[in-house]
């Protein structure tokens, strides 16, 4: 009889210490194999996507790239078990989504406890939609984007939402322009809107939501239809829905 396959696991955290604790643990864990650790958000979405492993354990806190935006670029399903020192807006989500957590400092016994969810998680073919993980779980402070990530391959664009100039529906994905470049993110445009302040992005159009400090002057068209000229002189489509919203807060 061959040996069970080993749960294939990458540790991400900025804290060397933190990463060397539960390296330590889990080598009490004879069916956890880590496959890597990683050091930032960066480093962890191109391992992730290269290592194609069956578990993440994931730190919230970490500068430049935090756990929700590592969750945001990975467009896959993957157990996470997520490593904060602060739980009170994570509850909810991670229940909801019946992944576990870890609260700092990590003892023995309570990862004990998350790898035995992480197994009955592999067992499951149900996906795990981390996008929405990763936007529940988020602090209400945050809830609206101050910057737009999108994976192109290896690399990762960040996009300052005061530089968006307006984005546009392509079936599943969302075309990005900013600063007279395009970038393409799998994203629905709902989604998108979701996750922007409303006060200063406006669907104008069921295909275009706009950067409102971009609207130069609405044009008419033809009978019941409009046009937003952009200052850089791009041209989009307004609904009638569209132009009252506009209205409502210009």
């Amino acid at each position: 009889m061959s040996a069970p396959r080993k749960i294939r696991a990458v540790i991400v955290d900025d804290e060397e210490l933190a990463r060397r604790v539960l390296a330590e643990f889990l080598a009490d864990h004879p069916e956890v194999e880590i496959v890597a650790q990683c050091a930032n958000g960066y480093e962890a979405v191109r391992v992730v996507m290269e290592s194609n492993p069956d578990l993440l354990f994931l730190d919230v806190q970490m500068p430049k790239l935090d756990g929700f935006e590592v969750l945001e670029l990975l467009d896959r399903d993957l157990p996470v078990i997520f490593v904060t020192a602060y739980d009170e807006h994570a509850l909810r989500a991670f229940e909801v989504h019946a992944v576990d957590y870890l609260l700092k400092p990590v003892s023995a016994e309570r990862l004990g406890r998350a790898l035995e969810k992480a197994q009955e998680r592999l067992g499951k073919t149900t996906p795990l939609p981390l996008a929405s993980l990763a936007a529940e779980a988020r602090p209400e402070a945050a809830r609206y984007l101050d910057r737009i990530l999108v994976r192109d391959g290896s690399k990762i664009h960040v996009i300052p939402v005061d530089r968006l100039d307006y984005a546009e529906a392509r079936d599943d994905y969302v075309a990005l322009f900013s600063s007279a470049k395009e970038y393409l993110k799998h994203q629905t445009l709902a989604d998108l809107e979701s996750r922007l302040d409303p006060a200063r992005f406006v669907r104008i159009h069921r295909s275009y939501l706009v950067n409102v400090d971009r609207v130069a002057k609405i044009e008419p068209m033809a009978k019941d239809s409009r046009v937003a000229v952009l200052t850089d002189g791009k041209r989009l489509p307004v609904s009638r829905s569209g132009y009252a919203k506009i209205r409502e807060i210009s």
